[in-house]
């Protein structure tokens, strides 16, 4: 029998109340766990390309001319 399976077990023969206080217990070691659980580091480099499809067939210079001409109204 799986470790799982013989805890489940076990758990069924719990009163409501010792159940309730088993999961609660679970949550906050799962919660711990996850909470302090190293975060992976991101790189801004993970952002390259991203929306470049916008962009496409349009002219740099020509857009920051645009933009520079709305500035003055």
């Amino acid at each position: 029998m799986s470790t799982y399976h013989e805890v489940r077990r076990l758990a069924e023969n719990l009163t409501p109340d010792e159940q309730m206080r088993l999961i609660e217990e679970l949550f906050s070691l799962i919660h711990q766990r996850v909470t302090l659980a190293p975060k992976p580091k991101r790189s801004i480099l993970e952002l390259r390309g991203l929306g470049k499809e916008i962009w496409n067939g349009m002219d740099a210079q020509d857009y920051v001319n645009q933009e520079r001409d709305s500035w003055n109204g």
